[in-house]
């Protein structure tokens, strides 16, 4: 098991629909945990890289209606 660790930075903070939806993200295996910085506007994903790989991962948080971008 290789744990890495992906930052995104988003444009909007996510309302309620998208933190519902954010539960089904969390509930991916291989996902270990998400985490959010609302002052700098920063989500964190820590996940399994011998199972998903990092644009899954943003797949995942756009499919969820996160506005995230690279940074």
């Amino acid at each position: 098991m290789t744990q890495l660790e992906v930052s995104y930075g988003y444009r909007t903070a996510p309302g309620n629909a998208e933190i519902r939806a954010l539960d089904g993200v969390r509930a991916v295996y291989g996902i270990r945990r998400v985490s959010f910085n609302p002052q700098d506007m920063i989500v964190k994903v820590e996940f399994d890289a011998s199972r998903l790989k990092e644009p899954v991962i943003a797949s995942l948080l756009r499919e969820a209606g996160m506005d995230i971008f690279a940074r």
